[in-house]
């Protein structure tokens, strides 16, 4: 065989091992898409429930759309080859990022899904508290019991939800509290727990539903002291009842929009007047927006959605302002007040004045 053609057919040959390789070979990325938008003032594909369900106070007619935005990840155990990853660089509706961006190391699909839907949860409670505190309703906290530790003293007795009303007849004003007077116990003593059990409480509790609970302490893992298995936190109370139900979704990304409309939902004025608003942003209880995650897939899948402004987080503009559709106007929210403002701006026309991410 000539030289030149020996040469070539190695060339070749390389370049085919080199094409293979890429395909097999497995690199540490995680892949991000726009994923499906629900309207807070619509109904619940699935289940044909409204996304938002006041019950105990007036509520008025919405229209329009205010628009909580996602963004699909592939999973934990998924290694995408290096052809897949150059793929999806070269793709503006595909981001691609390092692994540990979004799973921790040795974070299972469980455990994601497990610490998203607690986010969720959380985002949900502090979109009810920031609204509510919006329209000037009263805001209570109450000590409930978080988690319960499996094999403790406390399976089976006490359960996550509960509202722990007082340990050894004191009543209970914080979390701190009920470690503090268990721990006043000997491991192998008896705590005696008065709780509103989960399902039993209401905007209005009955004291009638309130059951004692006896628990025998332990002794602690790492030291002497006494402890019954669960983890304490504060929940919010509310002078009427809010359900937020949407399934399959997680993360803190929808508690500006969930706030958005829940107000729209308990005031006689219509926030959108018929326009498609979309956005994404935590919310605190004090009405504070956060960045997110995944924003720019979040555009696209909003404008896909047919949206026509996106409330997008201060700390979120520069890079929004880089990636944003046409036909989107993109309209920067720091406070829900602030973008109740600019849904009044959106509302009368005044698009001009509204908060930019360009300044």
């Amino acid at each position: 065989m000539p030289r030149r053609s020996a040469t070539m057919l190695a060339a070749t040959l390389l370049l085919i091992a080199l094409l293979c390789a890429s395909v097999l070979m497995k690199v540490p990325y995680t892949e991000m898409s726009p994923g499906p938008t629900y309207n807070t003032l619509g109904v619940q594909d699935k289940t044909g429930k409204p996304v938002i369900t006041i019950t105990g106070h007036e509520t008025f007619p919405t229209t329009g759309h205010l628009n909580m935005t996602t963004v699909q990840v592939t999973g934990a155990k998924y290694e995408p080859s290096l052809v897949s990853a150059v793929v999806g660089w070269l793709r503006n509706d595909v981001l691609v990022v390092p692994h540990e961006n979004v799973y921790p190391p040795g974070q299972t699909d469980q455990e994601a899904q497990q610490q998203n839907a607690e986010e969720f949860a959380s985002s949900e409670d502090s979109a009810k508290t920031a609204a509510l505190n919006e329209l000037g309703f009263p805001v209570g906290t109450e000590v409930i019991v978080v988690s319960v530790v499996a094999g403790s003293p406390s399976e089976g007795k006490l359960h996550a939800g509960d509202q722990i009303v007082a340990v050894d007849g004191t009543a209970i004003t914080s979390e701190d509290q009920v470690a503090k007077l268990v721990t006043q116990h000997k491991p192998g003593e008896d705590v005696v727990f008065t709780v509103l059990p989960h399902g039993k409480a209401s905007t209005t509790p009955d004291p009638a539903d309130e059951v004692q609970v006896t628990i025998t302490t332990a002794k602690a893992a790492d030291s002497d002291r006494a402890v019954v298995g669960i983890r304490p936190g504060t929940d919010h109370t509310y002078p009427f009842k809010i359900d937020i139900g949407l399934q399959d979704v997680g993360g803190p990304s929808a508690g500006l929009m969930f706030s958005l409309g829940i107000v729209d939902k308990l005031t006689p004025e219509d926030l959108t007047a018929g326009k498609f608003v979309a956005g994404t942003g935590t919310i605190t209880d004090d009405g504070k927006v956060g960045p997110i995650g995944g924003i720019a897939m979040k555009l696209i899948a909003a404008r896909n959605a047919g949206a026509e402004y996106f409330f997008t987080p201060a700390d979120n503009c520069a890079e929004a302002a880089g990636a944003t559709p046409g036909g989107l106007t993109l309209i920067k929210a720091e406070t829900l007040d602030g973008a109740l403002k600019s849904l009044e701006q959106v509302r009368s026309g005044q698009i001009s004045a509204l908060p930019s991410c360009a300044r």
